[in-house]
């Protein structure tokens, strides 16, 4: 899985890379409806730190001045997947393996389901592969009613909010879930404390709809921000992507970076 992350050193993906050419264009600022894609999680209900939609309920919590789903959404639409789901599961030092049908629902239980970008959006699939040019405030995709796909500034505020990026992560982790990661005193090799109750878990990611990794390593979080890279001496765009929130187990670092748009993240929704 290709990413490209701000920090130089995104963790979440089989081919990370950080990118030499010039940076790039971003959000406009044209009307944020949705034009295609799967719909908005149905039947929405909040109150009580809670949010109800298409038959679930997801925990809440606010940091700062956000109130946040406490936990990944797990709303099936075309351009999601369960972990493992219709593919192979690829781990270290050991290839590829398909899970059962067992294990692929357990996985949607407790990670949530991943979805390329124009499914998290509610757009049209071929913006996977092209600039959409919307706007990134307040755009509702997939999440339910009051609530809206996170952009850019957003994630990064909530970053500033639990202490800046140097240790987000550690704040920000599940204290279960992540490898060798674990709360202050359980003799893990890192910390992940979930100081706040966001709960962040490491639902990897897939390629090419069919190739899984990094479960349990890593987590990678869509928003509503795209950007292009331009190369330097003629303008050429040469890459398009939209702005990831990454963690990964190893580190108290969250990093920010460009995911292709057809790789499949997990997705958070923040309430308007």
């Amino acid at each position: 899985m290709q990413s490209s992350s701000s920090n130089g050193s995104s963790s979440s993906s089989l081919q990370s890379s950080s990118s030499s050419v010039a940076s790039s264009s971003s959000t406009p600022s044209s009307s944020s409806s949705p034009s295609g894609g799967g719909g908005n999680c149905p039947n929405a209900v909040t109150g009580n730190g809670t949010v109800s939609c298409g038959g679930k309920t997801y925990k809440t919590v606010k940091i700062g001045n956000q109130t946040w789903m406490a936990e990944n959404l797990n709303y099936a639409v075309e351009g999601s997947k369960c972990y493992g789901e219709g593919g192979e599961v690829y781990e270290d030092r050991k290839g590829s393996i398909t899970l059962s049908n067992a294990q692929i629902q357990a996985n949607c239980a407790k990670y949530g389901r991943l979805y390329d970008w124009s499914a998290a959006m509610g757009i049209d699939a071929k913006y996977n592969s092209q600039m959409w040019n919307g706007s990134d405030v307040n755009h509702r995709g997939i999440c339910p009613s009051g609530w809206h796909l996170p952009s850019e500034d957003e994630w990064k505020a909530l970053v500033s909010s639990v202490g800046g990026s140097s240790t987000a992560g550690k704040h920000l982790k599940t204290k279960e879930g992540w490898n060798s990661c674990g709360p202050t005193g359980s003799d893990k090799d890192y910390l992940c404390e979930d100081t706040y109750g966001f709960s962040a878990l490491p639902g990897g990611g897939c390629k090419y709809g069919v190739y899984f990794s990094n479960v349990g390593d890593s987590g990678d979080w869509w928003s509503a921000s795209e950007f292009s890279e331009i190369r330097s001496d003629d303008g050429y765009i040469m890459n398009i992507y939209a702005y990831i929130m990454n963690m990964y187990y190893a580190s108290e670092n969250v990093f920010g970076g460009g995911g292709d748009k057809s790789l499949l993240f997990s997705v958070r929704c923040l309430q308007d």
